[in-house]
């Protein structure tokens, strides 16, 4: 059943755009603003970043401590803010009983910023943190150079984020500049708010009506039109030694090109038999493919495809490839392409969460096929790309994960697999959990050929919308898929055979190199193996062979979990799963630690980074929750607001390999390793007081109405490896009988590290304390 949505202009001005969907357990907000950091003036860099900065503090009617991001944290909720060029974007998602609260929050800080000049010294420090963290992250650096290729003269080549030396507070042309450029574009007539949820159509444009009309009324102000994007041929950076950046720009294209670019993208990024990647791989040349807008205004486009290659492909070999296919697809009928691209975006659409369809909304780009706009904006932008006649091509098939259907099976569910029902069927979302533990150090040498094998697959997965993942960690291998039941069986069935046989291109392929991280976020893919605690084994230097692969998954140990499947479909499961490797187990949890222990792991930035991850008992763990809720305000007020340590901060409450526990990170521009922690635990020796109001807020998120299908799901994957109580009812009951003095005491048991702590930073531990 199509969502029902509706459009609207508000006496102010104001664009409203209504999406009722039904199946919808949460609802969200995105706010755009038509204006960005290249409708600020030129001569202060990073105005318009540094003014989204500043409406996040609080004002005089919601202080910093009930404003917008304190308030949709507290409902389990997740807020952000995003400036371009051209526009700025401000969206959460929340359960749906609280999407007024945070709509007026958000229309409020909009409409009457607190603009004291105190505020705004504190805050250009955390953007100054910011550009030296950019500066120093080579990927950063790197689509920047992409952004220079163009003419000197167009904004993109310019710095716009904004650092200590751009924004000039004492200046009163700097503050003059700052207030023009609120009042003439956060009005009514620049704005466009898109709500999504299970609410009503009516409902919504009430909350919307109610909301929007705080801002401030005006017209939609035109925007200056960008010089020309090219002055000459494009310059893009020097390919480095596997990475090859292929760039694309495009002027005087019709308004619907974007929608057009979209669609090229999808083609362009299919690796399946058939098209230029599929032929890339086939040769062995290809690693990774990732195609993205760089930036789209005023019939101007720029775009490019990053590459991953092998040493032994050919570049200019695979220019003229991609030549090739895009004077294929310049061939095909219009239409042909349209149809099947069509019926990708009805299963993306459906699988979609309330922000990311209420962010789509508020751009425009909706998952739609192109109308008849777009169709002749997709001849023109094709018209315009470099193609020869090169190669032998041919539409990919169908994909069989959009039609799959459930096989059924005589066979009993295997043993190893336990059925969960906390996610109805009614949902139309599943999630399949299998977990291998093998002990044999040959593990570590074929991870690479599994990861390989399953390359194409997951790629598949990513185009449809669903969810499929490899991993290992510890001891462990692990194959998850979420998404349409049918889909995750599919899918599943198709993994299981890649991983149990890989094909003989996979064995020696080269491997691929992983994204840079900034060093906390490498902290965070590191933690899993940290809390795995894992023997070091010698590494066998036999060949690698089938013969080798099938010893280990012979004597390999599995587990599973299916959730959101019904009765009905266990069949289908007994047949997805007839043929899976290795020997029936059951989940042992982690065995705990009362020590302190720091983990030192190599970043590839140089900031000090800081993750501290304290696990607790089962019993302690829905106090943990209560602690974590209430500490998160607090953390980030202290840390970030009035010390000033950097911009990344935060604490939460995590379950990491079946383990719960709080989770501290901070990233600081100047702060030691020894110095953050001092901090974090100067904090905690401040004590938390109950907060009866938060307590009840916390207890509601329990529910499986009150979580998206996704935490469910993972809700139940970590409470099955925990061996732990899933029901989500029991946690809520849990923490409303939490009191003072349990907070009390769990927070002594944190700074005696009774339940152990795992610290992970980029740098030595600061004392004899911790031990490696």
């Amino acid at each position: 059943m199509s969502d029902a949505i509706r459009h609207l202009t508000l006496a102010n001005g104001l664009h409203l755009t209504l999406r009722h969907a039904p199946r919808l357990k949460r609802a969200a907000a995105a706010l755009r603003v038509h204006a960005g950091s290249h409708d600020a003036p030129a001569r202060w860099p990073g105005l318009a970043h540094f003014l989204e900065h500043l409406f996040f503090l609080g004002t005089h009617r919601f202080p910093l401590e009930d404003g917008l991001m304190r308030y949709v944290q507290g409902q389990g909720g997740q807020v952000n803010a995003s400036t371009r060029e051209r526009t700025t974007d401000y969206f959460f998602e929340v359960p749906p009983g609280a999407l007024a609260g945070g709509l007026e929050r958000l229309c409020q800080m909009l409409a009457e910023p607190d603009l004291g000049l105190e505020r705004q010294r504190r805050e250009r420090e955390v953007i100054h943190a910011e550009f030296i963290a950019w500066s120093r992250n080579q990927e950063a650096q790197r689509q920047f150079a992409l952004l220079q290729s163009v003419s000197p003269n167009h904004p993109l080549s310019a710095f716009q984020a904004g650092n200590r030396y751009s924004l000039p507070l004492a200046d009163s042309a700097f503050q003059q500049a700052l207030k023009h450029f609120h009042q003439r574009f956060y009005q009514g007539g620049q704005i466009t708010l898109s709500l999504a949820g299970p609410q009503s159509l009516d409902e919504l444009q009430r909350l919307g009506h109610q909301a929007g009309a705080l801002l401030a009324a005006g017209k939609r102000v035109a925007q200056a039109s960008p010089p020309a994007l090219l002055d000459g041929p494009l310059r893009p950076p020097a390919p480095s030694k596997s990475r090859h950046d292929l760039l694309f720009a495009h002027e005087h294209l019709p308004a619907a090109a974007e929608q057009a670019l979209e669609l090229l993208l999808s083609l362009l990024t299919d690796s399946r038999p058939g098209g230029w990647l599929g032929e890339l791989r086939q040769r062995g040349w290809l690693q990774d493919c990732k195609a993205q807008l760089l930036h789209a205004h005023a019939g101007q486009l720029l775009w490019h495809i990053q590459l991953q290659l092998s040493a032994s492909a050919l570049p200019s070999q695979v220019q003229g490839l991609l030549h090739g296919w895009l004077n294929f697809i310049r061939q095909q009928p219009a239409q042909l392409l349209n149809d099947s691209y069509s019926q990708l975006q009805r299963r993306r659409e459906q699988a979609a969460g309330a922000l990311e369809l209420a962010r789509r909304d508020s751009s425009g780009q909706t998952f739609h096929g192109l109308d008849a706009q777009g169709l002749t904006a997709l001849e023109q932008l094709l018209a315009a790309l470099p193609q020869h006649r090169a190669g032998h091509w041919q539409l990919p098939p169908e994909e069989p994960l959009l039609r799959a259907t459930a096989k059924q099976h005589d066979a009993p569910l295997p043993v190893a697999l336990t059925i969960d029902n906390s996610l109805p069927p009614s949902r139309q979302f599943a999630a399949l959990y299998l977990r291998w533990h093998i002990t044999s150090p040959l593990r570590q040498r074929f991870q690479a050929i599994l990861e390989r094998a399953l390359q194409p697959l997951l790629e598949r997965a990513e185009r449809v919308a669903l969810q499929l993942a490899f991993d290992a960690c510890g001891e462990y291998w692990q194959l998850r898929a979420a998404g349409q039941s049918t889909a995750v069986l599919a899918a599943i069935e198709e993994a299981l055979g890649l991983i149990r046989a890989p094909a003989a291109n996979h064995w020696n392929a080269p491997l691929i190199t992983p994204p840079a991280l900034i060093p906390l976020r490498a902290l965070l893919k590191a933690l899993p193996d940290t809390l795995l605690i894992t023997p070091e084994q010698p590494q066998p230097s036999c060949l690698l062979d089938q013969h080798l692969l099938d010893g280990l998954w012979q004597q390999a140990r599995w587990q599973g979990l299916a959730i959101g499947f019904d009765a009905g479909q266990h069949g289908a499961l007994a047949a997805a799963l007839q043929a899976i490797m290795g020997q029936p187990a059951t989940p042992a949890p982690a065995a705990g630690s009362s020590a302190r222990h720091w983990h030192q792991v190599a970043t590839q930035g140089s900031e000090p980074a800081v993750l501290l991850f304290c696990p607790l008992p089962e019993a302690l763990q829905a106090c943990g929750r209560l602690l974590a809720q209430q500490l998160q305000g607090a953390v980030y007020q202290r840390l970030r607001v009035e010390l000033q340590l950097g911009y990344a901060v935060f604490s939460t409450f995590r379950q990491v390999e079946g383990i719960g526990g709080l989770l501290f990170g901070v990233q600081s521009p100047h702060a030691s390793h020894g110095e953050i922690l001092g901090h974090l635990t100067d904090l905690l020796k401040r004590g938390v007081a109950l907060d009866p109001a938060a307590r009840q807020q916390l207890a509601h998120q329990f529910a499986e109405p009150a979580m998206s299908n996704q935490d469910v799901a993972e809700w139940a994957w970590q409470a099955h490896m925990a061996t732990q109580n899933p029901d989500l009812s029991y946690m809520s009951r849990s923490i409303l009988k939490v009191d003072q003095q349990q907070l009390d005491d769990l927070l002594q048991q944190l700074l005696d590290a009774r339940h152990g702590w795992h610290c992970l930073a980029n740098g030595p531990a600061p004392d004899a304390r911790w031990r490696a």
